[in-house]
């Protein structure tokens, strides 16, 4: 295991920002730390990394106690923050050797480092810009050369693709996937659930500083009360059918706005065909159907009862 964290409770003042949080990342795996706004995903990434105490519980990386001065673990992760922490003063290039200098200490080595990781994240025509003239996805770049360049084992990143554009965004998915190949383990939270379904081996969704579902992407696509939607477009619908079709015992809710019918199905035994058949005995038309499986953003809402960017 390289992160275990067993029973962490952590106090604001009188805030109870962490309850009893329990972790695992497994070697080798992306986990997706997931959670509304204040759940206690970025406490957690701090406590975890020593930068805040916390009144109880226990961190292990590596099999190790991880503390403040634990110098011998920090060594070996690599951090990348939502808030970019670069040195305007410093080009492109003498940032990431001065972050990867921090940790590897025969300078031939560290420039080689550093090399590998301007090409890895497509920054070698920048090396001697300065990070202000930089666009928003090229500093995102820069950010995360800068903490993965020392090759470390364990690599946290903190919403990494906040505010880019979807070329850059997807060139950082894309190295994402290629340091994990190469054998790093990642922990990754976000606000974008499509990246969460890109990335992620696993997933751990928290509330009020506490786990409440994990798992796979399927095992928690399974673990909710819908299990499909189904969607008509028509021009118009009548308030009968809709309360007909709302009290289907198979169905969880219906809506039917902007000409699109949206049903909530809690089983597939049919209920498609049953429509179907339906509305062709009493004359009800549509332009298309269509269905879908649940998605990440389905189970984080019946979960939280917040959609994630809340």
């Amino acid at each position: 295991m390289i992160v275990e964290i067993k029973d962490l409770v952590k106090y604001y003042g009188d805030f109870k920002a962490l309850d009893h949080f329990n972790l695992e990342v497994k070697d080798g795996e992306i986990l997706g730390l997931l959670g509304p706004n204040g759940s206690g995903k970025t406490t957690t990434i701090n406590c975890l990394l020593a930068l805040l105490t916390h009144e109880e519980g226990t961190i292990k990386i590596f099999g190790k106690d991880m503390t403040a001065s634990s110098y011998d673990i920090k060594k070996d992760i690599g951090v990348v923050m939502q808030n970019v922490a670069v040195f305007e003063e410093l080009t492109v290039f003498q940032n990431v050797d001065y972050f990867c200098g921090l940790y590897i200490s025969d300078r031939k080595q560290c420039q080689q480092y550093v090399e590998e990781a301007l090409t890895f994240v497509g920054l070698n025509d920048y090396k001697k810009k300065y990070p202000k003239e930089l666009s928003g996805g090229l500093l995102r770049r820069l950010n995360i050369a800068c903490g993965i360049a020392h090759k470390p084992k364990l690599i946290i990143l903190d919403e990494p693709t906040v505010a880019v554009d979807p070329q850059s965004r997807n060139h950082i998915l894309e190295n994402i996937q290629e340091l994990n190949k190469k054998g790093a383990t990642i922990v990754y939270t976000t606000h974008y659930m499509e990246e969460v379904e890109q990335l992620c081996d696993r997933i751990i969704i928290m509330d009020s500083g506490k786990e409440i579902a994990s798992g796979t992407k399927e095992v928690l696509k399974n673990s909710i009360q819908v299990k499909e939607k189904i969607k008509f477009e028509m021009d118009a619908l009548e308030d009968d059918v809709l309360v007909y079709i709302k009290g289907h015992k198979d169905v969880n809710d219906a809506s039917f706005k902007n000409q699109l019918l949206e049903i909530e199905v809690t089983k597939n035994n049919g209920l498609l065909l049953e429509l179907l058949s339906y509305f062709k005995e009493n004359k009800i038309d549509f332009n298309k159907v269509y269905s879908e499986t649940p998605t990440l953003n389905d189970v984080f809402l019946e979960i939280t009862g917040k959609e994630l960017r809340d």
